[in-house]
């Protein structure tokens, strides 16, 4: 489990496809030191198991299809840079929203404006996915946990304080491109009791 609090960013210094894969290698400073193989990371709202490792240098994990099908990161060429988050630790302090790696759909950036110091980023989410999202409610976006300030149709339009902007890619999104979707998936238990609860 992961909480949507980016700790770095990583670039993509080797990509290899496989058969059945993809397999990157992300040059990282604090998340790739102290790991041990096995270990769950963030890549970007991705949950992906490092199969290597040199300490505080890189990792490398693997992407099965399903997940380059699922997600933009089978897209990314080398020089690409990525959010990083180590799995939450089971004394660590809870500071976002309960994340679990798994990437819903692919959403994309509509619009960026600056306001102020702050910045407000505005995301059309693929279709089906806005009964999910509440104003004020948790939203994961590559990653990033993140507070909805207004939802209009299938758009859904977050603050983004200066931060945030500056210690993840969100800095390097432009209208058009590609975000990775985590929906609060309390709200998904909920649809589906409620729908079991109809179906009796």
């Amino acid at each position: 489990m992961f909480t949507g609090i980016v700790e770095e960013t990583g670039e993509i210094v080797a990509r290899t496809p496989t058969e059945d894969g993809l397999r990157l290698r992300i040059a990282a400073g604090e998340v790739a030191t102290g790991l041990a193989h096995g270990q769950s990371i963030s890549v970007s709202g991705a949950c992906l198991t490092v199969e290597r490792f040199e300490e505080g240098t890189w990792f490398e994990v693997f992407l099965a299809d399903e997940t380059v099908s699922r997600t933009y990161l089978g897209d990314l060429e080398e020089g690409a840079v990525v959010n990083l988050e180590r799995a939450m630790a089971a004394d660590g302090r809870f500071d976002g929203h309960v994340v679990q790696g798994h990437v819903d759909a692919v959403a994309t950036v509509q619009a960026v404006e600056s306001v102020g110091e702050d910045w407000t980023f505005t995301f059309a989410l693929p279709a089906g996915y806005d009964r999910y999202v509440v104003e004020k409610g948790s939203i994961t976006l590559d990653g990033i946990s993140l507070t909805v300030a207004e939802r209009a149709g299938e758009a859904v339009t977050v603050a983004i304080i200066p931060t945030t902007y500056a210690v993840t890619t969100l800095s390097e999104k432009a209208p058009g491109d590609p975000v990775h979707l985590e929906v609060d998936v309390l709200a998904k238990y909920v649809e589906r009791l409620l729908e079991a609860d109809t179906g009796r």
